[in-house]
């Protein structure tokens, strides 16, 4: 053991031949698979994400603040980007990495969702994989791709620091929190809106949408997931033009239940009801603050993720059952909630 310690110290551990370690060049490897895995991601996504330039109403074309990236998901023409983007616009320009440009018209956009589909007049376009954000893990490997400061097809790689953020989003008199937001620490800049954060085998995990913190390239950067919420946005988005969003008129927020309700329910937390809007479905269903929501038609409400789940299209116009705890009981409600309007 004395020779072999000697030998270690005339080598220098961590040095290519040190006896110690197994696999002496361990971490060039790593550096290898690190790099093997952002340049095929790269590869792969670069053909599919678009500089866009977009014309404002009654402006010329410009790169401005109107700027951003956007990402291919089908080969006919479909961009998805996010909403801020292409907010006061209809219409731009779409240019790809190998020299093609092509207008583009907005087909529809969320602002409430921070997401927006484009149509571009073109085919044979390399679509993006799209994958599945609720599968992510703190610490996993991601690749964001787009046009930051007008650079076409830029590249960075990080990780995934956060999961679960909430990003506030508005259209006219309406308030909305996106959940599940995705926080990365790969370097975003203004430019990189709208472009795709991928996971290690290039499918698009996220739309970039905002950078945090002072300057540009600072503190870290958020993208809208993709899941089935969001899926279900963009196939709205595409078909329609619009996603269509029921209205109960509620505010409010998680909270512990009492140790016996949680018994007796079988979990361990509501919503507690903090706002009722005057006049709102909400109201006419008899809903106070204070009251905790703890189920709709059945269904478990721990948070005003919960709730905002269930306040789709199809959820207008129909009445539901809403069991909420009030003064030490619960109380059986008949809800019936109304289309949101963004005006």
């Amino acid at each position: 053991m004395a020779d072999i310690r000697f030998i270690d110290i005339l080598l220098g551990e961590g040095e290519p031949g040190y006896l110690g370690d197994p696999n002496p060049y361990r971490e060039e490897q790593a550096l290898d698979a690190y790099s093997r895995v952002t340049t095929t991601v790269a590869e792969k996504l670069i053909p599919s994400v678009a500089n866009l330039r977009v014309r404002r109403r009654g402006s010329r074309l410009t790169e401005g603040e109107g700027g951003g990236s956007g990402v291919v998901i089908t080969p006919d023409g479909f961009l998805l980007t996010s909403a801020h983007v292409v907010a006061g616009t209809e219409r731009g320009s779409a240019s790809f990495t190998d020299g093609r440009e092509f207008d583009v018209q907005v087909v529809g956009a969320d602002p409430l969702s921070d997401l927006a589909v484009l149509r571009a007049a073109a085919t044979s376009l390399q679509p993006a994989s799209l994958g599945d954000a609720s599968r992510l893990k703190v610490g996993q490997l991601v690749v964001a791709i787009g046009n930051p400061l007008g650079f076409g097809g830029s590249v960075t790689a990080g990780v995934v620091s956060a999961l679960g953020r909430s990003l506030p989003t508005r259209a006219g008199s309406a308030t909305r929190v996106v959940e599940n937001v995705i926080q990365t620490d790969a370097a975003l800049h203004p430019g990189n809106s709208g472009g795709a954060l991928a996971d290690s085998v290039g499918r698009v995990i996220g739309i970039n949408t905002a950078v945090v913190g002072p300057g540009f390239g600072q503190g870290l950067g958020l993208a809208v997931p993709i899941n089935r919420t969001t899926r279900r946005v963009i196939a709205a988005l595409m078909t329609e033009g619009r996603f269509r969003r029921a209205f109960v008129g509620i505010a409010g927020g998680p909270r512990p239940l009492p140790p016996r309700l949680a018994r007796q329910v079988g979990r361990d937390s509501g919503i507690e009801l903090v706002q009722i809007v005057e006049g709102s479905p909400a109201a006419r269903a008899g809903l106070r603050p204070e009251d905790i929501l703890l189920e709709v038609d059945g269904l478990p409400m721990r948070t005003m993720e919960d709730l905002q789940r269930l306040m789709v299209g199809d959820a207008i116009g129909r009445t539901s059952s809403v069991l909420a705890f009030r003064n030490g009981r619960t109380v059986t409600l008949q809800l019936t909630p109304v289309e949101l309007s963004v005006r």
